[in-house]
């Protein structure tokens, strides 16, 4: 198999992986509050990358250097989780991985703003028709809720938690110093734990961890070591073999494939002309995967 194939089908279990969180996601949000969730996720999800970056890179005092940067990045990327969570309670997972395919757009506008990266005319044209699939899926294929622009409250809480995920990728490279990723991330992990839990303290001791359903510590270890720390691995493995277009690309197969994990967890399967937004977000997939030479832009990181 060749790097650029092994590149595709890494980024193929990593958009089956980040899909499976917005299903699970929904299954446990109403048991614990999404700041304890997501606390617990960091420690769980730091612990993985820990034991990862001490068997390669190593931890070193210089890896550390400037720690509000760590600060910066974990508390951005807590905000994602914690948002993502709170909407989970409220809204279905095809919503919410609908609205995740903005967050490539975000992530061009942001990472032009901070790092002054160009996006190409095909890529701009993939965008927008990503775009328009998941509005069409936002709005319930309903024309009138569009022009009342009637969006449920929990797409809304997700929309600015994905605006902190765009806002969180281009701000990685802006950031880093050189450290090795796995570090880097590691630093960032640790960061977002001391402010989960400093924050999240009271809900934290309030909750009864013991009489939690088995499926809560089932979605819980999912989403911090399939959803999260097993993710970052396959990043950081595609980013090395394909273009950076191609690795954004892949966000636009999440709504596909959160209706198969829908189906596979007993859930329901979306009208029909809800799949017509599904269909344009993965022609988008295509056109953005023909995008051999474009400049590199930021790619969304969950």
């Amino acid at each position: 198999m060749s790097r650029a194939a092994q590149g595709h089908l890494a980024m193929l279990v990593f958009s089956f992986l980040i899909a499976g969180s917005f299903s699970l996601g929904t299954r446990i949000a109403n048991d614990a509050g999404p700041v304890a969730i997501n606390a617990m996720r960091f420690m769980i999800a730091g612990l993985v990358i820990g034991i990862a970056a001490l068997s390669t890179t190593g931890l070193k005092r210089e890896h550390f250097r400037a720690p509000w940067r760590f600060v910066v990045l974990g508390g951005v990327f807590a905000l994602y989780f914690v948002l993502m969570l709170e909407a989970l309670k409220t809204i279905d997972p095809v919503s919410a991985s609908a609205v995740f395919t903005l967050t490539p757009i975000l992530t061009a506008g942001f990472g032009y703003l901070i790092l002054r990266q160009i996006t190409t005319p095909r890529m701009a044209l993939g965008l927008s028709i990503g775009g328009i699939g998941a509005l069409w899926v936002i709005f319930r294929a309903d024309w009138a809720d569009f022009i009342a622009l009637d969006i449920q409250r929990g797409e809304i809480i997700y929309f600015i938690g994905c605006i902190s995920h765009a806002i969180y990728t281009p701000l990685v490279r802006k950031l880093n110093r050189g450290e090795p990723p796995v570090v880097f991330t590691f630093g960032m992990l640790l960061a977002g734990i001391v402010i989960l839990t400093g924050y999240g303290w009271p809900e934290l001791r309030a909750i009864d961890w013991a009489t939690l359903p088995t499926l809560f510590w089932v979605g819980l270890l999912y989403l911090a070591i399939f959803a999260s720390a097993a993710t970052f691995v396959l990043l950081q493995f595609a980013t090395l073999r394909i273009p950076s277009a191609k690795v954004m690309a892949y966000t636009y197969l999440s709504p596909s494939w959160v209706i198969l994990w829908e189906v596979a967890l007993g859930g329901d399967v979306p009208p029909p002309m809800i799949l017509i937004g599904i269909g344009l977000t993965i022609i988008a997939l295509l056109i953005l995967l023909r995008d051999e030479e474009a400049p590199k832009v930021a790619v969304a990181e969950t």
